[in-house]
């Protein structure tokens, strides 16, 4: 996706020539939920001069009701239009930074802490983290008489087929369509191995620009479901028995020499800063997972069978382990986390991925040795003669391994920590209390 480095008069002409009417001004809360504060256009001018306020306390994990007045402070370079239209003019968007009463930035935003993180990584002689997000989504049919989600798949379809077996082919081509238009770089869109299960890759970009990305593309794909009469989730493991969603992560650090990652005289043609930072990213795993794979339902994608990783491993061959090194070396060299899923807050799980590798770096963290047979076809005591240790098998077990790791938790910030624990502790306890169908099936009878 192109960047561009737009001044306001820029935005104020654009606005005009395209018939603006409507601007929505977007942030991102604790759970990567894409929050909005929709204003006309005739406050444009306001907003340019980082002059509008919203209530930060309805916004979850942000701040008390005595704190509540907070600056929205928009990032030029994330001015879009969106293609869809109205009888009322267009609507764009602008993604905001959150800053307090005082006019600090707010460090209960996920965005501003990332640019933090990311800061910290500049200081320390490097450029650019790029990432490449591969996001995996279901269609379901929606209820025609109530317009709620069915759990009725829109097709039978498997990895690559195609039209009639794939229905939701059209929907899928008019999601890259309008990604296009908006300029997103899409390389790939397929149908995915699960029936109703969809794929669209878009080309890598610098840390910050692809979570925006990865949240505009969520906007994007469940806007123009809706249109085709389908509901899109993100949801990592809406049916049993076959394959989750995922949202495998590329990432590749620069300096001013180019890609840090890259050895030409290198074993594997990788790095030792590349082997520091693999190491790092393997090291802090099982406590970054609580992050990556925040909700009680990514426990139920992370299982053997389903080819999401359940291990912490690593290979350049084969795809079992939970890091892989793609073939590609030179500029295109990079690490693919294969665990992180869709309902994962961006700004926060990239914020901690980036930590991890860091911390590799700093300590000159050795992996272990890569594994290259298949990590599921190793009975246990293979896998601890091999280093191998397990992710966690579920949220609760994942946020004592984040509130073991001091790197994470820095990662995070003490404000996005605390509420980010608070409230996942509370989401663990809701699950832990409920009796479940599958419960009732087994045990009602038989007891």
């Amino acid at each position: 996706m192109v960047k561009h480095d737009y001044t306001k008069a820029d935005i104020r002409r654009m606005a005009k020539e395209e018939n603006v009417q409507f601007l929505r001004l977007m942030f991102t809360d604790l759970y990567g939920t894409i929050k909005n504060v929709e204003v006309p256009i005739s406050q444009l001018d306001k907003l340019l001069d980082n002059k509008l306020m919203f209530d930060g306390s309805s916004i979850d994990g942000f701040v008390r009701i005595e704190e509540s007045d907070m600056w929205l402070y928009p990032d030029l370079s994330t001015w879009m239009i969106f293609p869809w239209g109205s009888e009322h003019g267009k609507v764009a968007r602008i993604i905001c930074e959150v800053y307090t009463a005082d006019r600090k930035p707010f460090m209960g935003d996920p965005r501003n802490n990332l640019m933090r993180v990311l800061d910290e990584m500049k200081a320390e002689g490097f450029t650019d983290f790029n990432i490449g997000p591969e996001p995996e989504f279901f269609l379901f049919k929606l209820d025609p008489e109530t317009g709620k989600p069915t759990m009725h798949l829109n097709d039978n379809g498997s990895y690559f087929d195609f039209a009639p077996v794939d229905m939701g082919e059209n929907c899928r081509r008019e999601i890259v369509l309008e990604l296009e238009r908006m300029g997103f770089d899409v390389e790939a869109s397929h149908h995915e191995v699960a029936p109703g299960q969809h794929e669209v890759d878009f080309k890598y970009e610098d840390a910050l620009h692809a979570c925006d990305n990865i949240q505009t593309f969520k906007l994007v794909v469940k806007t123009v479901a809706r249109k085709h009469g389908l509901h899109a989730t993100f949801m990592p493991k809406p049916l049993a028995q076959v394959n989750g969603s995922g949202m495998h992560i590329n990432m590749s650090l620069f300096d001013k020499n180019g890609n840090v990652f890259y050895d030409e005289n290198g074993d594997q043609k990788l790095s030792q800063k590349a082997y520091y930072f693999l190491g790092g990213l393997l090291k802090h795993a099982r406590s970054f997972t609580a992050v990556t794979n925040p909700t009680v339902n990514s426990y139920k994608r992370l299982v053997p069978g389903f080819e999401a990783p359940v291990y912490v491993a690593w290979s350049g061959r084969n795809r079992s382990p939970l890091v892989r090194v793609p073939m590609s070396r030179e500029q295109g060299t990079r690490f693919e986390l294969r665990s992180v899923d869709p309902s994962a807050n961006p700004y926060m799980a990239i914020a901690a991925i980036l930590e991890a590798g860091l911390d590799g770096l700093r300590n000159k963290i050795e992996p272990a040795a890569s594994v290259d047979r298949n990590v599921y076809a190793m009975d246990e005591e293979e896998r601890r003669e091999n280093g191998i240790k397990d992710l966690p098998s579920t949220l609760h077990n994942a946020l004592k391994e984040l509130k073991n790791d001091e790197v994470i938790q820095g990662a995070l910030g003490e404000h996005l920590f605390n509420n980010f624990v608070e409230a996942k502790t509370l989401e663990w306890d809701s699950y832990r209390q409920d009796v479940s169908q599958w419960e009732r099936d087994q045990y009602l009878e038989l007891y």
